[in-house]
């Protein structure tokens, strides 16, 4: 059976929930290229895991671009005025709980100080991207995931002592040698 993280789902959600996150990604005062992931907070069907700032789309956000800017501000205090989007990304869905999400890459001037939601946002982390792109960083383990009778195999990259896995792993994967190429000025 093919894992969560890495084939698409033989059945098609009950309804598909849209979704948008931002990859926010800076230098360092020591010119260092860093991102922005967040561990959500207990509780969730994502609850405790690695992800990128965002959220759910609403009805009062113009667009998944807006919806992705909303959240950062949201969970963790990043001003809109402090993000410039550098490119919207392929989309993807979600493997397990069948959530569309529009990603956008983008250059940001972190603040002095994370405010991250404590309903939402457990910590604020911001790894070194090239410790993220080298080989040992990343790996496969076999996790048992509710509705698969045998245990799935996920790919991960290691932040810290932590797993970026699942959609966040998908999107970042692919990004991660196209930011240290310089293809985006970052």
């Amino acid at each position: 059976m093919p894992a969560p993280d890495d084939a698409h789902e033989s059945r098609p959600p009950r309804s598909v929930r849209r979704a948008a996150v931002l990859v926010p990604v800076f230098r360092d005062p020591g010119g260092v290229l860093r991102v922005v992931i967040v561990r959500r907070a207990a509780g969730g069907i994502h609850g405790g895991q690695l992800a990128f700032p965002g959220g759910g789309i609403e009805p009062r956000d113009g667009s998944p671009r807006d919806a992705a800017l909303r959240e950062a501000e949201e969970e963790i205090g990043l001003p809109r005025e402090a993000v410039e989007v550098l490119a919207d990304l392929p989309p993807l869905t979600t493997r397990t709980s069948g959530i569309a999400i529009a990603p956008f890459l983008a250059r940001i001037q972190p603040p002095a100080r994370w405010r991250p939601d404590p309903h939402e946002i457990a910590a604020v982390i911001e790894p070194r991207l090239d410790e993220l792109a080298r080989p040992d960083a990343h790996g496969e383990t076999l996790q048992r995931f509710a509705g698969h009778p045998e245990p799935q195999r996920i790919s991960f990259v290691r932040v810290g002592g932590e797993r970026l896995w699942g959609a966040s792993y998908r999107i970042l994967k692919p990004l991660l040698p196209r930011i240290l190429a310089g293809e985006w000025s970052l």
